[in-house]
């Protein structure tokens, strides 16, 4: 079987202290399990993403069963489609914690992810989820939620951060769909811009999807940013702005936040998106530098490109495993208040390579990226940038 294979192959584990490899479930071990939900798109707009999330998740359970799973206990994942729909989440979300011991939760949305927050609460479930949101990132409000990377505004500095470094004194335009996805980080982009010495040179807002840029194209031309950062789109109307401003004669580089920097997404952009940079927490498929047991793992399960999504799911279980385990070490129940001290106290998690340096929470999230550019020519986004910190 494959992820025997795979078993004996990882030689760097993830959390090593937690992970026993080539342990088998006796018994009484078949017994102890740890209880994966999810409110899943599997249909709707954001279907693109949730299936790959659902394959991630899926592999990565079955994966970490064949190692013995997390200190003797079996993860199982539960998950439904939602049509990312939001009722349809809470719905989803308690027809499954009715009847399951759920210990952890993976949300579909923002919206779904804020509505939950309370039930979150009465039924001591730890969650994570698709979403980066801002508002999210707050112990406070969201104590028993976690972000799979940096939030959307760490994103966004992360690209500043890069910007200073690169060009000092650059001109930035910040352009987002006018949506609460896309508002998110602009206030927070500004305001870093000008502690980095960078001049915001204009912010451009347009309807989601935008099917008509003229003004836009015309604002951005008067406005002549060295630098353009999308937020708030997956596609449209991003080729689109990029076309134009080549046809005006303008040399602006365009950059994007983890939602646009799917090679899938690039490849639809066709010949627009050579040279398009963006953030990226995860390593992709194909990028081999470094030891990276994890994506060896995934190189090894599928000999195709998997979508940064389906990473994203190996990312969650990855997570998991290194909460549950230093738990279940710590003599403590799975509980939603105990995994969430576990998680205040972790240091230096190894990822496996999924991010190229160790992570640590700052808050809710883990501030760590990298830049990415797409190489027309290769068919791949290489990297051009160190992994980025944020603190």
């Amino acid at each position: 079987m494959i992820f025997k294979k795979l078993a004996r192959q990882f030689v760097a584990p993830v959390a090593a202290a937690t992970l026993a490899l080539g342990a088998s479930f006796s018994a009484s071990a078949d017994d102890k399990e740890i209880v994966l939900g999810g409110s899943i798109p599997m249909t709707g707009p954001f279907a693109f993403a949730g299936i790959q999330f659902d394959r991630g998740l899926k592999d990565y359970v079955e994966w970490i069963n064949a190692q013995g799973g997390i200190e003797g206990h079996r993860l199982r994942y539960v998950g439904e489609d939602t049509g990312y729909q939001q009722d349809q989440s809470v719905a989803v979300f308690r027809r499954i914690t009715s009847r399951e011991n759920v210990n952890f939760y993976f949300g579909d949305s923002t919206a779904f992810q804020q509505a939950i927050n309370r039930e979150l609460d009465r039924r001591d479930i730890l969650m994570t989820g698709a979403s980066f949101a801002s508002e999210l990132n707050n112990p406070d409000q969201y104590p028993l939620q976690f972000l799979l990377g940096p939030d959307y505004s760490e994103q966004v500095g992360i690209l500043l951060r890069h910007i200073a470094d690169e060009s000092p004194g650059a001109r930035v335009a910040l352009i987002h769909s006018d949506t609460e996805f896309g508002r998110d980080p602009i206030a927070f982009g500004r305001n870093m811009a000008e502690q980095l010495g960078l001049t915001v040179a204009a912010t451009i807002v347009t309807p989601p999807g935008a099917a008509d840029i003229s003004a836009a194209a015309l604002e951005l031309r008067r406005a002549r940013p060295d630098y353009a950062i999308f937020h708030g789109y997956v596609l449209s109307p991003i080729p689109d702005f990029i076309q134009r401003a080549r046809q005006m004669g303008m040399d602006t580089r365009f950059m994007g936040t983890y939602y646009t920097m799917d090679q899938g997404i690039i490849n639809e952009m066709g010949e627009a998106a050579d040279g398009f940079m963006g953030v990226m927490p995860y390593r992709y498929y194909y990028d081999e530098e470094g030891p990276a047991p994890i994506m060896d793992a995934i190189r090894e399960l599928h000999d195709e490109y998997q979508s940064t999504t389906y990473i994203q799911g190996w990312m969650t279980g990855v997570l998991i495993t290194k909460i549950a385990g230093e738990t279940i070490r710590a003599g403590k129940e799975l509980t939603g208040r105990n995994m969430r001290e576990t998680l205040d106290s972790l240091r230096d998690i190894d990822t496996g390579g999924i991010m190229g340096v160790p992570a640590n929470f700052l808050g809710n999230s883990i501030p760590i990226g990298r830049i990415y550019r797409a190489d027309v020519s290769k068919g791949q986004m290489v990297p051009v940038s160190d992994w980025i910190i944020l603190d």
